[in-house]
C-alpha cells in the first residue's frame, strides 16, 4: 500500500503542478509546470532521501563506531526480517531520529546527538526500533516523497507571488490564495498520511526491540526536548516535520500547520498497555545479548 499511495501522492502532485502552471502562464506554463512535474518526479523518487539526509546536515556513521549504533541497529534488524539500514548522525542538540530511503534495501536512519545524550541505550532501541517498524511498513517511501513535494509547492507558491499569472487568469487574490493554500493543502496531506502510521509503527517497534516501555520512556523524554530545544534545520524545512518520531518544531509557529503527529501521552498509553499485556519479552533479551553496555556510562556513550 505505500507504493500505491506514493504513486497516488506523485500523480495528484504532476495534477497540482500542472494546474498552477495553467493558471500563470496558460497552455504554455501548463507544458512547463508538466516537464517539471515529471523530473521532479524522477529526482524525488531515486534521489529524497539523499536530499532529506542533506537538509539535515546528517553525516554517515562509520561500522565499528564507538557508541555502537551498528551493531544494535543490526541485531534489531535481524529482529525485524530487514537488512542492516545505513546510519546517519545529526549534530543538533534536540533528541529526535528519522527514516528514510525509497525501500528497505535502500533506507537509512538519522539520529541526533541530542538523542544520544538524554537516553539510555534500552529506549535509543526503542527508536531505532519504530524507525525500522516504518521501513518494515513501506511508510518511508511515501514520508520522504511527501516531504520533498511539500517543500516544492511552498517553493511553487512564493514563485506565484513574484511572477503572479495574467490578471485574467488569476488576479491578484487568486496568487495570494495560491501562496497561502498550496502549503495548506501540503499539510494536509501530510496529516493524511501521519497518524495512524506513528501507531502502527510505535507497535511494531515495541515488538522489535521486545519492550514496549523502552519506547515509551524514549518517546517521554524526546517530547520534552523537543518542545524546549530548537531544532534550526526543520525549522527551516517544515515540510519534513512529518519523517521525525517526535514533531521537531515549535520556534516559528509553524508546529500547528505541520501538526503530523498523534498526541505523543496517547501513543504512551498505547505502549504501556502493550507491556501490561506481557507483550514481546524475548525479543528484548535478544537486543540484550547482541548489544553490549545497554546503560548509559558517563558521557555520549565512551
Amino acid at each position: 500500500m505505500g507504493y500505491v499511495k506514493t504513486a497516488i501522492l506523485m500523480a495528484a502532485m504532476t495534477a497540482l503542478f500542472t494546474g498552477i502552471g495553467y493558471l500563470l502562464g496558460g497552455a504554455g506554463g501548463a507544458m512547463i509546470a508538466l516537464v517539471v512535474a515529471a523530473g521532479m518526479n524522477v529526482v524525488t523518487w531515486w534521489n529524497s532521501d539523499k536530499l532529506v539526509l542533506r537538509m539535515h546536515g546528517a553525516e554517515p556513521v562509520t561500522r565499528g563506531d564507538r557508541m555502537g549504533l551498528h551493531a544494535m541497529t543490526a541485531e534489531l534488524a535481524r529482529n525485524a526480517g530487514l537488512p542492516e539500514p545505513k546510519l546517519y548522525l545529526i549534530d543538533i542538540p534536540q533528541p529526535n531520529a528519522f527514516a528514510t530511503g525509497r525501500n528497505p534495501a535502500n533506507a537509512a536512519v538519522a539520529v541526533t546527538t541530542g538523542l544520544l545524550r538524554d537516553l539510555t541505550r534500552e529506549e535509543l532501541a526503542g527508536v531505532i526500533a519504530h524507525e525500522l517498524a516504518h521501513i518494515r511498513n513501506h511508510d518511508t517511501a511515501i514520508m520522504t516523497v511527501t516531504a520533498t513535494f511539500a517543500g516544492a509547492i511552498s517553493m511553487l507558491a512564493n514563485f506565484a507571488l513574484f511572477f503572479g499569472g495574467s490578471r485574467e487568469r488569476m488576479g491578484l487574490i487568486g496568487t495570494l490564495a495560491l501562496m497561502f493554500l498550496a502549503p495548506f493543502a501540503a499539510a494536509l496531506v501530510q496529516m493524511a498520511i501521519s497518524r495512524t502510521r506513528e501507531y502502527a509503527a510505535d507497535k511494531a517497534g515495541a515488538e522489535i526491540c521486545g519492550n514496549p516501555l523502552w519506547l515509551a520512556s524514549a518517546l517521554e523524554k524526546i517530547a520534552v526536548g523537543a518542545a524546549r530545544i530548537d531544532n534550526h534545520a526543520a525549522e527551516r524545512n517544515p515540510a519534513t516535520a512529518h519523517l521525525f518520531i517526535i514533531n521537531p518544531l515549535h520556534a516559528h509557529k509553524h508546529d500547528n500547520l505541520f501538526a503530523t503527529h498523534p498526541a505523543t501521552e496517547n501513543r504512551i498509553a498505547a505502549l504501556r498497555a502493550m507491556a501490561g499485556q506481557g507483550r514481546t519479552a524475548p525479543a528484548a533479551q535478544s537486543v540484550r545479548r547482541g548489544v553490549p553496555s545497554m546503560r548509559k556510562r558517563g558521557g555520549p556513550w565512551g
